[in-house]
């Protein structure tokens, strides 16, 4: 009820469709920062990935960099800040204005409809399975309350009252995860104690090694196959975070593109801490307990029977913020591209004919959550992971590539889509198997590369195409302004420090731990530096630190001042 009032109030100062459409683009720093977290947090991190982690794979999900968090700040220094020059409604309206296509336009607004679609399907089934555990609602009852809660705001107040509520919803549920996290990681021993005794948990022996539970009964033959899929999936997620639609779109929304490059470095931040401490709190509930189902509850559990009822209901109150969020976010996006990507209309579009179609489009959406059934976890990887084959290749090529055509970006966005989608599908009902290496993602994103090269050979740039691209390299003078570009600078400062500091961190509270619990310490206390715990501890320092270094020498040419 709170936010749909914050959401109604944000409603009234809306007078034009850029206010509708990116919030005027005046957000600064913490909406921008807010939206970006708010909308990849949803119920399927605190259920799917939870109960993943729960299940057998703690280790990797602690261990492993954060590959594709990065993906926020490449996303922003080679596609976001370039998208917000364009000053275009929608991402998909950019790529048209691109490449003076509406063909192109509408391709891309298709697989919003149809990606974000089915996203916002998971996200609501999963509100709805929340709601139906915590009250007497059922579980179709649920369903309506959850789209009657995001569609109410989102229908009336835009992007203005989205980013309004994302900030608010991140600030609740970042500090009720917080929160828990403490008090339950505290009666466990400390994270140090907690890890030892995972790593003699009979149970679930391999839960806290570096590759989890592989072998017989899962996805992974060997631990080499799940560390091909985990990297696969890392990257294509990184990808994901820097140019699909749900994400990039927030820049759009930036005062300026110094609030891009700090926003996107601070949200890379806060999505691997918040990661960090989901997953870890998953598997460490194992030592509460083991048997919990299904394991998509497993925070629900420990809510209800770990921690203190006020702080159990704050963290509960906080998951549903964070499937409320990701909900506004995707319904907002599919209105967005019904009304402004796929429809041609003779007049001009207006608020009231945009919110008519949100409203449509909301009921298609709550009509298909009663007719799939729910599985949150593997949908929404199979969903998130289209945008990364089909938007990809196109997006960064669209900054990058003078040689990239029109009818290029056609298909392959067309192909990236339907070469990802058709394997994830026939394998999903079993009715082929894929090893690690051939991924659907891959395949997509390899079909999508190819036929943009090809296409590109026989087919020629315009002039209009290649003014187009050009002027999105200028930097605009406004931001050429060396106190804004002193404060952006902090921010990739700040990955240097997190290169330098995570990998210590990891080795004495995890690595150290784990190693003496399982009985893989040296004979003289040491660590023992050939496994796969101690090597990836120490791959933070490796990802970070060059990439803060790079950033900060690509933002200070970009914006140095003229002389």
């Amino acid at each position: 009820m709170l936010f749909v009032c914050i959401g109604g109030y944000a409603g009234r100062g809306i007078v034009q469709l850029d206010d509708y459409f990116v919030a005027g683009r005046r957000a600064p720093t913490l909406l921008i920062v807010g939206t970006l977290v708010a909308s990849v947090f949803s119920s399927s991190i605190f259920l799917g990935e939870a109960g993943f982690t729960y299940d057998g794979q703690l280790g990797p999900y602690i261990l492993f960099p954060g590959i594709a968090v990065v993906g926020y700040v490449y996303g922003a220094l080679l596609f976001g800040t370039f998208l917000r020059r364009s000053r275009a409604p929608t991402v998909a309206d950019f790529l048209g204005q691109r490449f003076n296509s509406h063909k192109v336009q509408q391709a891309a607004g298709i697989t919003i409809i149809v990606g974000l679609g089915g996203y916002l399907l998971v996200v609501t089934q999963g509100a709805a399975i929340l709601l139906s555990d915590l009250t007497e609602l059922s579980y179709a009852q649920g369903i309506v309350v959850a789209w009657l809660s995001y569609t109410l705001f989102t229908m009336y107040s835009g992007s203005r009252g989205v980013i309004l509520n994302d900030t608010l919803m991140f600030l609740l549920f970042t500090f009720a995860t917080v929160m828990f996290v403490l008090v339950v990681v505290g009666d466990m021993g400390g994270v140090s104690g907690a890890v030892e005794k995972l790593a003699q948990l009979e149970s679930k022996p391999d839960l806290a090694s570096w590759h989890g539970t592989v072998g017989d009964g899962t996805d992974w033959p060997t631990a080499w196959d799940y560390l091909i899929w985990m990297v696969i999936m890392d990257l294509a997620w990184g990808v994901v975070y820097a140019v699909s639609p749900w994400q990039a779109s927030r820049h759009l929304m930036a005062r300026n593109e110094h609030v891009v490059l700090r926003a996107a470095v601070y949200a890379c931040f806060i999505v691997i801490v918040m990661q960090i401490l989901i997953y870890g709190i998953g598997g460490f509930i194992n030592l509460a307990k083991s048997d919990i189902s299904p394991s998509e509850t497993v925070i629900l559990w420990g809510a209800k029977n770990l921690v203190p009822d006020i702080l159990g209901a704050l963290l509960l109150a906080g998951i549903v913020a964070a499937a409320l969020s990701s909900a506004s976010t995707f319904l907002s996006l599919i209105g967005f591209s019904v009304s402004n990507d796929i429809v041609t209309l003779e007049q001009p579009l207006s608020l009231n004919l945009t919110r008519l179609v949100m409203l449509v489009t909301g009921i298609v959406v709550l009509g298909a959550s009663f007719l799939f059934p729910p599985n949150v976890f593997w949908l929404m990887l199979f969903i998130g992971t289209v945008f990364a084959s089909s938007w990809g290749p196109v997006g960064f090529m669209s900054i990058w590539s003078s040689k990239i055509t029109a009818d290029a970006a056609y298909w392959g966005i067309v192909t990236g889509f339907l070469c990802n989608v058709i394997p994830a599908a026939l394998q999903y009902l079993d009715i082929i198997s894929l090893p690690s290496y051939l991924n659907p993602v891959v395949i997509g994103a390899t079909a999508s590369v190819v036929t943009i090269v090809c296409v590109s050979r026989v087919t020629r740039v315009t002039r209009r195409e290649k003014w187009y691209r050009l002027r999105l390299h200028r930097t605009p003078e406004a931001d050429r302004d060396p106190s804004k570009t002193r404060v952006t600078l902090l921010a990739p400062g700040l990955l240097v420090i997190y290169g330098c500091i995570m990998p210590w961190l990891l080795l004495t509270h995890y690595v150290v731990p784990y190693q003496r619990g399982a009985g893989e310490l040296l004979a003289d206390g040491s660590i023992n530096w050939w496994t796969g715990e101690a090597m990836l501890a120490l791959s933070s320092a490796l990802l970070y630190i060059p990439l803060g270094l790079i950033c900060i020498g690509v933002i200070r040419r970009r914006y140095r001042p003229r002389t």
